[in-house]
């Protein structure tokens, strides 16, 4: 099955499992996944992630939901730049996310970060996703 959006498919899958509370949900992997769950593993969103080894070089990424209390620990996660329609922003203009509390996933030229990352470093990119 061809993807157009993968990333687009990862907040689904994630969206999803935890509408029915599960603690685990797998996903295709690739370079970009990995990147924005090591953004999220690194910002508290999630427990971690491993990688599952298939034949014929497939792998899939196991991603452990973390909550609390009951409820997820993510309460929204959107895509913001789509394959129709790509968003970007400078580092002047990067968005705060519900007053600061929240984080956007920026895919820059120093590699996948979170906007407070990419303020420190002074680069702007693609606003990937945001998170709160």
């Amino acid at each position: 099955m061809a993807l157009n959006d993968p990333l687009g498919d990862l907040i689904a899958r994630i969206r999803n499992a935890q509408m029915r509370n599960k603690s685990k949900v797998s996903t295709p992997g690739s370079t970009l996944r990995a990147r924005v769950l090591d953004v999220l593993k690194s910002e508290g969103y999630i427990r971690g992630y491993s990688t599952v080894e298939y034949g014929n070089g497939r792998t899939e990424f196991e991603v452990e939901l973390k909550y609390f209390d009951g409820e997820p620990v993510i309460r929204e996660i959107a895509r913001v730049s789509k394959p129709g329609r790509r968003v970007y922003a400078s580092v002047k203009t990067l968005p705060r996310i519900n007053n600061g509390l929240g984080v956007s996933i920026l895919s820059t030229p120093k590699g996948v970060m979170a906007d407070h990352d990419a303020r420190d470093q002074n680069v702007g990119g693609e606003i990937l996703c945001t998170v709160f």
